[in-house]
C-alpha cells in the first residue's frame, strides 16, 4: 500500500468529512492520472486531516511488519540469561537499539554477540544493578550510545528461598533492593531522558515519542508463595510500583506495565540440583526449587495450558507492551501464566 493510501485510511480514520469519496474520489472510480497507478489522491480536507495526525499515525500506524520497534532504545537488564535474553533478542529482532546489561559480564556480551551478528544494534553495560551507582552509569552508556531512551525493561532479579521464621535481615533486604529499589533507582535516572524529554516535546506543540516502561513481578507477588515471603513481598511491590509511576508519567505519554510471570524455564525454576547460583553481598545463594519434594509437579498441575512457558514466550508477552498496539494500555499488570493461578 502507498504511503497516500495510508493517509487516506488514516483521514477516514481520524474523521474527515469527505474522507470516503476522496479514496478514489467518487465512489468507486478509478485513480487520477496524478496519482501513477500508485493509489488514490486526496481531497484538501481529508489531507489536513491526515496532517493533524501525522505524528499519531507515524507512532501507531506508519510501522514496518516485523519491525514494531523500529529506531528506539530499549534497556533490558537481567539480559544475559532467561527471560532477559530472549527480550533483549527480539526487541533488536524488531529494530531497536538495545542496551543490554547483566551482572555476569562475559553473559552480557554474549547476548549482544548473538544480537551483532544477527545484523542487530547492541552494547553491553554489565554490572550490578543494586549498586547506588550503577543505574546512572547505565543509562549514561545508553544516552551516549544512541542518544535516547524509549524502552526500560527492569527484568533483572533472582529468589532466596527460605521460611519466614529462619529468614535472615540480609536475605529479607536482598529481594527489596534488586526487585524494588533498584528499578527505582533506574526509573530515576531515566527521568531526564523520558519524563522530561516527553515533557520537552509536548511544550513544543507535538506528541511525545513512543517511550514505555516494563516492570517483572511474579505469581509469588500476587497469589503469594510458601518459602518465599520475601520474594513475594518485593514482587507485590512492582506491581503498586508500576501502577504509580503509571499515574504519575502517563500524562506525558509514558506508559509502565508489568508483567506477572508464572512458571517460565528460567534457573528460578529449575532443578536446585543444577547447581546454579548467585553471589549476594559475598554469599552464594542456590537458585531453583527443591525436586525431591514435588514442588515442581505441582506447580505445573496448575498451568491450563498443562505445560511450562519458554523464555521466547515470556518475551512476546513484553514485545506486546512495548509495541505500538498497546499505545492505549498502561498501569496494568499482566499474567502470563499458561492459564495457571487462575
Amino acid at each position: 500500500m502507498s504511503h497516500i493510501r495510508r493517509l487516506a485510511h488514516l483521514a477516514a480514520h481520524l474523521g474527515a468529512g469527505d474522507a470516503p469519496s476522496s479514496i478514489g474520489g467518487e465512489q468507486g472510480a478509478a485513480p487520477t492520472a496524478a496519482d501513477d497507478g500508485a493509489g488514490p489522491s486526496l481531497s484538501a480536507a481529508a489531507c489536513a486531516a491526515a496532517s493533524r495526525g501525522g505524528e499519531w499515525h507515524q507512532q501507531c500506524f506508519a510501522f514496518e511488519p516485523g519491525r514494531l520497534l523500529l529506531g528506539q532504545v530499549a534497556i533490558v537488564t537481567g539480559a544475559g540469561g532467561g527471560i532477559g535474553r530472549a527480550a533483549a533478542i527480539l526487541f533488536a529482532h524488531q529494530g531497536a537499539h538495545v542496551v543490554v546489561s547483566d551482572l555476569d559480564a562475559e553473559k552480557s556480551q554474549a547476548t549482544v554477540d548473538f544480537i551483532l551478528n544477527s545484523s542487530g544494534s547492541a552494547i553491553s553495560v554489565p554490572g550490578d544493578i543494586t549498586d547506588p551507582a550503577f543505574p546512572a552509569r547505565l543509562v549514561r552508556a545508553a544516552v551516549d550510545q544512541f542518544g535516547m531512551i524509549n524502552i526500560l525493561v527492569n527484568n533483572a532479579g533472582f529468589t532466596w528461598d527460605g521460611m519466614a521464621h529462619k529468614m535472615g535481615e540480609k536475605q529479607w533486604q536482598a529481594m527489596l533492593d534488586v526487585h524494588c529499589t533498584a528499578p527505582f533507582r533506574l526509573v530515576q535516572a531515566a527521568a531526564p531522558h523520558m519524563r522530561e524529554a516527553a515533557k520537552r516535546e509536548m511544550q513544543a506543540g507535538g506528541r511525545p515519542r513512543p517511550r514505555c516502561i516494563l516492570n517483572v513481578s511474579s505469581v509469588s507477588g500476587v497469589h503469594g508463595s510458601v518459602g518465599q515471603l520475601n520474594y513475594s513481598t518485593a514482587k507485590a511491590g512492582v506491581v503498586g510500583f508500576t501502577k504509580s509511576l503509571a499515574r504519575e508519567w502517563g500524562p506525558f505519554g509514558i506508559r509502565c506495565n508489568c508483567l506477572t510471570y508464572g512458571y517460565i524455564n528460567t534457573r528460578l525454576v529449575q532443578s536446585k540440583d543444577r547447581g546454579a547460583t548467585i553471589e549476594v553481598a559475598g554469599e552464594r545463594v542456590k537458585l531453583g526449587i527443591p525436586q525431591t519434594d514435588g514442588a515442581a509437579a505441582a506447580m505445573k498441575q496448575q498451568i491450563a495450558l498443562g505445560r511450562v512457558g519458554a523464555p521466547e514466550e515470556a518475551a512476546g508477552a513484553m514485545l506486546l507492551l512495548a509495541s505500538p498496539y498497546a499505545s492505549y494500555i498502561t498501569g496494568q499488570s499482566l499474567e502470563v501464566t499458561g492459564g495457571g493461578w487462575l
